[in-house]
């Protein structure tokens, strides 16, 4: 079988890289990445050389190419279905696609309000009303993901992240940055997930990045 190459932009900023990234590492598949980072001179042209859309992420499997991270976890679970990306129970699973789906399209106070930066430590920034509605919408799908699973377990759905878990990571980070306000269950699953090795690691690549986005920099307390 042909080698994965994932194609991604700079760790500490880029979500929608680290959600097939993360999937990819929790799930054990073996792969390389290629980052590339944002906003420096010619990055979309370096982009576009592999992406269609000149956008991050993009998965490379031979001659097969998928350029949207949605997308790209739903290949994957397709591809390597030993890795159970989705829940094995039909039931469970289209409760699955729909919270991944709804994290992939929804949320923008959120995400204009608190962006990822995963260096920087703003606690209490961007709390708006509109932001809070946003954090308890998402720890509802996280506890009808609970009840969903029908499991035990420090994730979504059991003993094992999957692509549920990775299409929220990136809002766990952000959970950390600002210091969001989090129910007892909510706060233990953003522990569990910060604490997995594939986020452990991310971060650490990200915190050894050279590279600083200044749109992206937000408040006055860094580190």
């Amino acid at each position: 079988m042909a080698s994965l190459t994932l194609v991604i932009g700079n760790r500490n900023y880029s979500s929608w890289s680290m959600r097939p990234w993360f999937a990819l590492k929790a799930a054990g598949i073996p792969f390389e990445d290629v980052v590339i980072p944002l906003f420096e001179e010619g990055y979309k042209a370096r982009i576009a050389a592999h992406s269609p859309s000149a956008r991050v992420p993009c998965l490379i499997h031979g001659e097969i190419v998928v350029w949207e991270s949605l997308a790209i976890l739903e290949y994957l679970a397709e591809t390597f279905p030993e890795a159970e990306l989705w829940p094995t129970d039909p039931k469970a699973r289209a409760h699955a696609r729909a919270a991944a789906s709804e994290m992939h399209g929804g949320f923008q106070p959120l995400r204009a309000a608190l962006p990822m930066n995963l260096r920087t430590r703003v606690p209490g920034q961007g709390q708006t009303p509109e932001v809070l509605a946003d954090v308890e919408r998402i720890e509802a799908i996280w506890a009808g993901c609970k009840a969903a699973s029908g499991q035990d377990g420090p994730f979504l759905f059991g003993d094992r992240p999957n692509a549920v878990d990775a299409m929220y990571a990136p809002i766990i980070t952000r959970f950390r940055t600002y210091a969001t306000p989090l129910n007892p269950d909510s706060q233990a699953y953003v522990e569990a997930i910060l604490a997995t090795p594939a986020l452990t690691e991310w971060d650490k690549l990200a915190k050894e990045e050279p590279w600083v986005i200044d749109l992206y920099e937000a408040g006055p307390t860094k580190g």
